[in-house]
């Protein structure tokens, strides 16, 4: 449904890789910490194209959930329901990957997560 195509996207922006296709996720207290499985690190699979080395972060913490979704399947303003990972209540959006603004939208998500400016919406609580 768009992971790796909406990653690339994300990576030409600025974004560094965590995992592609497989997520190893860890709880440290509060926190869930994501990192790749060893024998997929640093690789992104290209479909049509092929499998590719980059730059990768070791591991992130975990701030938001974005589940993939069609476009029809998406709320105006959603409602906000966190994600119940490993006991931890992680934000979550549902996006269309092959919107041309599903890049930008998941920057200003993570951007109101840790600035707090979003008004209105699935992430403001």
């Amino acid at each position: 449904m768009g992971k790796s195509d909406l990653s690339l996207r994300l990576m030409d922006r600025g974004a560094k890789l965590v995992a592609d296709d497989q997520v190893e996720l860890a709880r440290k207290g509060k926190k869930i910490v994501a990192a790749a499985p060893k024998a997929i690190a640093g690789l992104i699979e290209i479909r049509g194209v092929g499998i590719f080395k980059v730059k990768a972060k070791k591991n992130a913490l975990l701030l938001l959930v974005v589940h993939l979704v069609k476009q029809e399947w998406i709320e105006r303003l959603p409602y906000p329901e966190p994600y119940n990972c490993l006991g931890v209540l992680i934000p979550q959006l549902h996006i269309c990957a092959f919107e041309p603004s599903a890049a930008i939208k998941v920057e200003k998500a993570v951007a109101a997560l840790q600035d707090g400016s979003m008004m209105v919406g699935a992430l403001k609580e």
